[in-house]
Order: C-alpha cells, then structure tokens, then sequence
C-alpha cells in the first residue's frame, strides 16, 4: 500500500497523506448528528471496504508517526458528479424534461436524508487538513439535511416546474402542478436492500481546528448543477443533429 512505501521508504518526515473517507461509514446510524466520535455502522460493501482504509491510516499514523489524516466527507456534489449518482440523475433529470428530452425521472426511496455540500468546499477542507502541524481525521459537513424528495422539488424548481406529490410508497409520483403530467416515479429497483436512512454530520471539529466551513448552501449548489446540465444536454442535442444532417448528407 501506499502507507506502508512510505513507512518502507522512510519517506514520514517529508510526506502527507490524505485519505478520502466517506459518511457511509455511519450507515446505520448510532447518534445524530454523527461527529468524529460517532461509532461506525457499515450497511454495504463499499462502507465496509473503506472502513478497512480507515483503520489502516490511524494504525500507520499511531505505529509509524506517519502524517496521515481521514477525511470523513459527506456528499459533495457538483456539475461533474458521475451520472449514475442520485443528484446528478436527479439534476439531469431536470433539465432533460424542461428542454422536452425526456419524460419521467425513476428514483428509489424519495424520503431518504443527506448532509449534501459542494465539492468545491470539501476539496478546501482536504487541503487544510494538510497543512496542519499534527495529523487527525475530521468530518467535513455541512450540519443541515435534505431529503432526496426536496433535492428533487429544488432541481425542477431551477426550470420552472413546480412539484406536488400524489399516492404513497412505490405509487407515489410527483407531477407538474400546471400540466400535471407525471414527472417523477418511483421504481422498487432504485432500493437498497440495506437503506440508509439519514446521514447529518457534526463539522464541529473541523470548524475548530481548521477554521473549516461549508460555503455553499443548498439552493446555490443545486441551481449550478441544474444549470451547467442545461448546457450540456442543449449541447449534446445539438451534436446529434449535426450527426443526422452529416448521415441524411452522405445518404
């Protein structure tokens, strides 16, 4: 691993290592909001897996003297979040269905909670981490909760789309209030078999130590997701045109 090459290497008085930890640790959670000394609670294998990472860091620091630090992140998003992650689905979605490109967006559990913070913020907090005298480990958070089901109202809200909600469970559907076309379904695919239900972090600590905060609220973050996918898809829409045009040409 890259801990022990540098323990190998002798390399601890000259390097600093940071490792990308992740809110899923908490999983099922144990207090809320969930701090540094919150106990872990695994619910899948890639919580699990980067639990092992976790541990692996404190041992090299407290065995070795390594400057090696945790960064325990809860969600960071921005424009360039992979697609298969919910909020950018969520945020293409949106501006898919406003520019007449796609009818419905299929999620899972809408009323599932997140600590959701840019990713612009969290990469601050990484770098001052570094810069610290000692190594530690730290959760960088937000301290304020949404629900799956308001990122949703917030994202169709940027184009212009109000969303009311009928029926319950896998019935439920969000609809235009205007149209009152059915723009949201929920599809039992999108469950985890084992569910987290609320992830809220404590920055409490990094705020203290780092003089760390979170400094783009919600609303922004989601207005710029929104925003950057109109361009994308207006842009990716108009690609296909020109391929047509350029296949109806050789035709």
């Amino acid at each position: 691993s890259l801990l022990e090459a540098i323990h190998l290497l002798k390399l601890q008085d000259r390097t600093r290592f940071y490792q990308a930890s992740t809110s899923e640790l908490y999983g099922r959670v144990q207090a809320v909001p969930q701090s540094e000394t919150t106990p872990f609670y695994p619910r899948s294998p890639y919580a699990a897996a980067k639990l092992y990472a976790y541990w692996m860091v404190v041992n090299y620091r407290e065995a070795h003297g390594l400057h090696a630090s945790n960064g325990i992140l809860f969600n960071h998003e921005s424009p360039v979040r992979g697609e298969t992650f919910v909020t950018r689905k969520i945020t293409r979605a949106a501006a898919a269905i406003s520019l007449g490109l796609q009818s419905c967006l299929y999620l899972g559990n809408l009323d599932a909670e997140r600590d959701w913070g840019h990713a612009r913020d969290y990469v601050d907090g990484m770098w001052r981490m570094l810069q610290q005298d000692s190594p530690g480990d730290y959760v960088l958070a937000t301290g304020i909760k949404h629900s799956v089901r308001t990122f949703v109202e917030a994202a169709f809200a940027e184009v212009g789309i109000r969303m009311e909600w009928h029926g319950e469970g896998i019935a439920e559907e969000g609809r235009d209030t205007k149209s009152g076309r059915v723009l949201v379904a929920i599809d039992p695919r999108y469950f985890r078999p084992t569910e987290v239900d609320l992830l809220l972090g404590d920055p409490g600590k990094a705020k203290r130590v780092l003089g760390w905060s979170a400094s783009t609220n919600f609303e922004a973050m989601v207005r710029e997701m929104v925003r950057s996918d109109l361009e994308v898809i207006a842009r990716e829409a108009s690609y296909r045109h020109l391929d047509e045009d350029a296949w109806q040409a050789v035709g």
